[in-house]
């Protein structure tokens, strides 16, 4: 299931980022629903100690680049990182809708509701490419 919510542009992505783990859902081949991912993938935007906690207290793997300013060094698998350009190339596909990358829409409602059709249509295409 995708999931996404909408955050004034100034605001930091690290801020929502527990709540988009608690508003998405998903769903095993035996079709049971898991609340969290067995592993998040993530860039550097999202590494901070806090939010490291927050995924060791709910079992959730992390593959998280560190920023050069931080002390602490752990193994990093470049392997599941680099899956990170799948969703990277989701967004990039998004934002071809002219009404998405420049923000015609000026309420979150609207915006939204533009970002679900638009994703609808390019999940159904999309997911047939990966």
């Amino acid at each position: 299931m995708i999931t996404f919510l909408l955050t004034p542009g100034q605001e930091s992505d690290i801020n929502q980022a527990e709540k988009l783990m608690e508003a998405g859902a998903i769903r095993r081949s035996s079709g049971q629903i898991r609340l969290r991912p067995q592993r998040l993938v993530a860039d550097k935007g999202y590494t901070s100690s806090a939010f490291r906690s927050y995924l060791h207290r709910y079992h959730v793997r992390c593959t998280i680049a560190r920023r050069n300013n931080e002390r602490r060094r752990g193994s990093f698998n470049k392997k599941y990182y680099r899956k990170r350009n799948i969703v990277e190339r989701l967004i990039n596909r998004l934002k071809q809708f002219r009404r998405i990358a420049t923000r015609y829409e000026k309420r979150a409602s609207n915006f939204s509701a533009m970002i679900t059709i638009a994703s609808i249509f390019l999940f159904s295409d999309f997911a047939y490419r990966l």
